[in-house]
């Protein structure tokens, strides 16, 4: 069974076509690279799997497995696809002042974890189960203390990100 399946998906900005019958299937466990040059779909690919409300998809399909069960992506919301997986990661990762690492990914993982029927986490042990993937990730406990993305390096955002799609 596919993680994710594309099938000829046609997709529009405003009045231009930028998708012309992409198709991809991805299975669990795989990964894929998705390259190309500058204006050729990749970026557009992305925002329409995570539901971006300025492209329509005009024909083709997205589905996706959400807990065994192959579901039409095209049906969900952006929240929706966001508490079943779909993380969109970002060239150049915002910051945000006056919100903590720590409280932006918890209540994340809180909304995730109510979307899933799963139980929601307090601080404390959210502290502890981010601990291991800091280790992972070489990022020391004081960044979760710090505003999001403000005043990282180049490097400390991207580790932030996959931080995230770690705990999402």
């Amino acid at each position: 069974m596919s993680l994710l399946t594309v099938k000829d998906v046609h997709a529009r900005v405003e009045e231009k076509e930028i998708l012309k019958g992409i198709s991809i299937e991805v299975k669990p466990g795989e990964v894929h690279a998705i390259m190309g040059p500058n204006g050729s779909g990749k970026s557009t690919l992305s925002k329409v799997i995570a539901g971006h409300p300025s492209f329509e998809v005009t024909s083709g399909s997205i589905d996706y497995n959400i807990n065994g069960k192959q579901t039409d992506l095209l049906e969900l919301e952006p929240d929706e696809r966001a508490k079943n997986g779909i993380f969109l990661g970002f060239q150049y990762p915002i910051e945000v002042p006056g919100v903590s690492n720590i409280d932006f990914l918890l209540e994340s993982f809180n909304e995730v974890s109510k979307s899933q029927g799963a139980a929601e986490m307090k601080k404390e042990e959210f502290r502890e189960f981010l601990k291991p993937k800091l280790e992972l990730l070489e990022m020391r406990e004081e960044f979760l203390d710090r505003p999001v993305n403000t005043g990282f390096s180049g490097g400390e955002k991207k580790k932030n990100e996959i931080l995230q799609m770690a705990v999402l």
